[in-house]
Formats: structure tokens, sequence, C-alpha cells
């Protein structure tokens, strides 16, 4: 009975020391950031939805600008083609790798939106124009999710660098996480600006 008794004290007070430790607070910081991370990939993943209708109905109006059509369609390939897990967010490498691909692709659309100007009659076509304000929003969403995800990466990596919790993230293998980060930041958040109307 004292073995028994003996056992659950020691069971307690393990639970007591890592609640108090951080433990409970690094495992809430890691499920977050992998809560982040998947709403970021889902609003990536609906730009790229957006993107063949959007090529298509520019291809229609603007048959010559083969070579920006071509870019994007390859840009979108090429960042489609990367293996994306919630694992991704404790691998450097594959998170850069994944951030340059899509860089590269709003880079693309950047160049397809500024192509858009020359043709008046695509602007004014209202599929076109739908198409657009969803881009729009859905390059609002993806600066949100990011915005999220890097708050969350902060406050983790945050915790598991402060003592005392840092000695519980290396006894438990809770490793700083990579953030998001884009070579020029400032350009991919603000969204694509397109001038509507018939004044071509």
């Amino acid at each position: 009975m004292q073995q028994r008794i003996f056992k659950f004290t020691v069971l307690l007070m393990a639970v007591l020391t890592l609640s108090g430790c951080g433990y409970n607070r690094l495992t809430a910081g890691d499920e977050q950031i992998k809560a982040a991370w998947a709403e970021v990939l889902n609003q990536y993943q609906r730009r790229a939805d957006l993107i063949p209708n959007l090529v298509r109905t520019v291809e229609a109006f603007a048959k010559q600008e083969r070579d920006v059509l071509t870019g994007v369609t390859e840009a979108r390939a090429k960042a489609g083609s990367i293996q994306v897990s919630p694992e991704m967010v404790n691998d450097p490498a594959a998170m850069e790798q994944f951030q340059q691909a899509q860089g590269q692709l709003s880079s693309a659309l950047s160049r397809l939106l500024v192509t858009v100007e020359r043709y008046p009659e695509l602007k004014s076509d209202a599929n076109f124009r739908d198409l657009q304000a969803q881009l729009e929003g859905t390059e609002n969403r993806i600066t949100v999710a990011r915005n999220r995800y890097i708050d969350s990466v902060r406050e983790y990596n945050t915790l598991a660098r402060s003592f005392p919790s840092n000695l519980t993230a290396m006894l438990f293998g809770f490793e700083v996480k990579p953030s998001f980060t884009v070579e020029n930041e400032a350009e991919l958040s603000r969204p694509p600006e397109v001038k509507f109307g018939d004044d071509g």
C-alpha cells in the first residue's frame, strides 16, 4: 500500500513539475504552430486553385503574352511540386524552399497583372474582375495567415529559449522553429493592384 502511495506521489510531483516548467505551454505552442501553418498552406492552395482560371481568362484576350502566361503556369507547378506537411515547420531548409517557390509565384502573378493593364477589354470582363477580386482577397488572407504563423513561432521560440522552460525543451526535444520570411516581405504582403474600368 505504501509503495502505491509513493508511486502516486512521485507521479503527481512529476506532473506538477512538468506543468510548472513549461512542458504544457511548449506542447500548446507546438500545436498552435501546426494549426497556423495549416492555415498558411490552406490560403496558398486557395491561390493556386485560382490561377488556372485566371490564366485561361487572360489567355483568351491576350494570346500574344505567352511568356508571361507560361511563367505563371511554371511557377504554380513548381510551388505545387513541393511536398508540404506539418513537419515542414521543423525543417528550415524545406521551409526556405517553400518560401522561395511561393515568392516566385507571387512575382509571376504580379507580372501577369501588370500585363493586363494593356488590355482594357480584359479589365472590363466580368469573369476576370471576379477572379481578380478573389485573388486579392486570397492575398490578404495569405498575409493574415502568415502573420499569425510568425507570431505563433515567435511566442513558441521565446518560450523554448527562456529559462527554465528551455531545459524542458531540451529534455523533451522541443526545438526552435524556423519562421516564415521572404526576401521582399513588404512587396509580397501588398495585394496586387489592378485598376478596373473602361478607361484603358
